[in-house]
């Protein structure tokens, strides 16, 4: 017995040690991949929580919460997480629905008074999922309506038509969760940002978590950076940090608003999780199903977030689906539905995007999901991608014609194409990149986009003039295309 015993604890004793030395490998292995990629995204700061079992088992923080007092990032710096704030309202929203006092599927009109006979047969839902047709209470300039004064604000969107019939189309739009802040409040018989707080940030214990914006006074704020300034009319995007200002009125806070910390949002993902914010599991169903449109499909912000349910943007993939909300271009958390495994991304600089490499944080634990794999790929491309790897790249059009050969149905689309030459060359495989962009023209002649592409990857390589034709005919095809006017600009001075 003693020896069995002895063998056992051994055992355990091994694999402890296996993986304590996994979790400080991939650790390590994940601190270097960020830091990497804050030098490319020329992000000044950062933090990171990775939850799984229920517990957060990395939280860190790297770089520079205020750049102009050289403060350096921690776990209690405050990040401003944008529209990530619209997820606490879906979880509000299903609060109250719980507590029996609205349905997801009521119509605004029950709730609300004095509203444009066109928005009153419009559904909670629609509006929780952006598919309501409403217009937006911001304007052209991203800024909100009456300068901030709810009354002007509402006024002046009330006189608009709606952009579509409800359940219609999808687009993106502030108004309708600045109705479901009205509804949040009457309802609940509080403000509603005091609702969430009581029913979210206290349970959850994000003890750091709070409203505000660029106006208020924050104790640890992570302030807010951009790389793009306005010269006149055009908008230049340069490799120097600048300060961006954000403000968020009171009534607009259940779009955009809420400040946290990568710790706080992880345990507000547990509290989630663990049922101390919803009790049903119908709920849960309810509130991440993507809702779909008149004609039966799911639609969102581009091919990774393509749909959004009640509040939460979602990947629906068959490998790995996520829920993803993302916030201003800076922020962005996945909750893996099917995976033990969420992983929050704050940082502080707008158009950091860090909803397009959080997936490559999770292939440090599932390495299928690695960009290098082809995780992500459209399937075809997956196909495509396998068999040029086995003939070499430079089969490309005889590989393509097998495979169109065996399969009648295999396409390439240039958005696909594109996309994947562009992930080429962010994995330092240049020539293979610039075969991609090449095919892409050869197969899709029409589309100014993919010579704009090609032109690119051939002045990287220093080719200047086949950059130029690529440009000129990129143009030419659409005459829109400034990008393609300044590169022809530089190009023909030299």
């Amino acid at each position: 017995m003693k020896h069995l015993m002895y063998i056992f604890s051994f055992l355990f004793i091994t694999i402890a040690i296996g993986n304590s030395a996994f979790a400080q490998n991939a650790n390590a292995e994940i601190d270097a991949f960020i830091i990497s990629k804050m030098e490319q995204r020329r992000i000044p700061g950062l933090q990171l929580a990775i939850i799984r079992n229920g517990m957060i088992i990395k939280n860190s923080s790297y770089g520079k919460s205020n750049l102009e007092n050289s403060i350096s990032a921690n776990n209690e710096s405050l990040f401003n997480i944008n529209s990530i704030t619209k997820a606490f309202t879906g979880v509000a929203i299903m609060q109250l629905a719980e507590a029996g006092k609205l349905k997801v599927t009521d119509k605004l009109s029950q709730h609300l008074d004095s509203l444009p006979d066109a928005w009153k047969e419009i559904t909670l839902s629609q509006v929780l999922a952006h598919t309501s047709g409403l217009p937006d209470i911001m304007g052209e300039d991203e800024q909100i309506f009456g300068n901030g004064d709810e009354l002007t604000a509402l006024k002046k969107v009330m006189s608009l038509p709606l952009e579509s019939l409800p359940g219609e189309r999808w687009s993106y739009n502030q108004t309708g969760y600045v109705l479901l802040g009205k509804i949040i409040s009457k309802t609940s018989g509080m403000h509603f940002t005091q609702f969430i707080e009581e029913g979210q940030f206290k349970p959850a214990g994000m003890v750091h978590t709070r409203f505000g914006d660029s106006y208020d006074v924050i104790p640890n704020y992570a302030g807010a950076y951009t790389l793009t300034r306005q010269v006149g009319n055009r908008f230049i995007r340069s490799n120097t940090q600048g300060i961006s200002y954000i403000q968020f009125p009171v009534f607009f806070r259940t779009a955009a608003g809420i400040l946290s910390t990568a710790t706080d949002m992880g345990n507000w993902l547990i509290a989630l999780k663990g049922g101390k914010l919803l009790k049903e599991n119908s709920s849960f169903s309810l509130m991440w199903e993507p809702v779909k449109l008149n004609n039966g499909q799911i639609r969102g912000f581009n091919q990774l977030t393509n749909g959004y349910a009640l509040g939460w943007p979602t990947v629906s993939r068959a490998s790995h689906p996520a829920l993803a909300p993302v916030g201003g271009g800076r922020s962005a958390l996945f909750l893996y539905s099917k995976d033990d495994l969420s992983i929050v991304v704050l940082t502080n600089l707008m158009g950091a995007n860090p909803d397009q490499f959080i997936d490559e944080i999770a292939g440090f634990y599932y390495s299928d999901m690695k960009e290098e794999n082809g995780f992500g790929l459209p399937e075809d491309i997956k196909k495509f991608r396998s068999a040029l790897l086995a003939s070499g790249f430079d089969k490309a059009e005889l590989v393509l014609n097998d495979l169109r050969k065996n399969e009648p149905n295999f396409q390439l689309r240039e958005s696909d194409l594109n996309s994947w030459g562009y992930k080429l060359l962010s994995q330092k495989m240049i020539k293979e990149s610039a075969t991609i962009f090449k095919l892409n023209v050869r197969l899709h002649p029409q589309s100014a986009n993919a010579y704009d592409s090609l032109a690119e990857i051939m002045e990287l390589f220093g080719n200047n003039s086949e950059a130029l034709f690529n440009y000129k005919r990129s143009l030419e095809l659409n005459p829109a295309n400034k990008n393609a006017k300044e590169r022809i600009r530089v190009l023909s001075e030299h």
